[in-house]
């Protein structure tokens, strides 16, 4: 457990299929409650690649992800934390690319729980970005994100709109969960 002053510090993700504004909407979150976010470690380590991913790639992103998030929460002095993704990203593409998912990254989701998900739908329309694999998948991989979701029994909100409305959305759900939690 992360705490400040025997305080749990929360963790917010904002989750969801390729190409559907988490980065900038955790970017923006981060600054609209000025408190720290973590960046998607995976995107970083992904351009590096010079060869295909193999699974060993997948347990690397999971433990810079980790490593990042631990460093984030060490040095915050806030009550929650934006994160721009979670384990649970690699475990879907570990499962979409590899059909199976390192036992540390399933050891990982049930040891560093998020305490409440921003699921972004998938209507936004597809941006082209060479780290993107599935423009004609999103739908499945929202179901995806769903069962996971709901296999970890998470609390979460999928969060619609373009634009100013999808953010005004996710501030909605997001200070909806701060106020039950006080």
């Amino acid at each position: 457990m992360n705490k400040r002053f025997n305080k749990e510090i929360k963790k917010i993700a904002i989750v969801g299929p390729e190409s559907t504004g988490k980065s900038t909407m955790s970017t923006q979150l981060a600054e609209y409650y000025q408190v720290p976010w973590v960046p998607e470690y995976a995107r970083y380590y992904c351009e590096a690649l010079t060869e295909p991913c193999v699974l060993q790639d997948e347990v690397n992103m999971f433990h810079g992800q980790y490593a990042l998030e631990q460093s984030v929460l060490a040095m915050t002095e806030t009550d929650f934390i934006i994160c721009d993704t979670t384990f649970l990203t690699v475990k879907i593409w570990s499962d979409a690319f590899f059909g199976e998912t390192p036992q540390i990254v399933l050891d990982a989701l049930q040891k560093n729980p998020y305490d409440f998900y921003v699921l972004l739908d998938i209507d936004l329309p597809w941006q082209d970005d060479p780290l993107r694999d599935f423009p004609n998948q999103r739908e499945h991989f929202m179901e995806v994100w769903h069962k996971e979701l709901q296999s970890l029994g998470a609390n979460y909100q999928v969060v619609s709109g373009i634009g100013e409305e999808r953010f005004k959305n996710a501030v909605e759900v997001i200070d909806d969960f701060l106020l039950r939690i006080d």
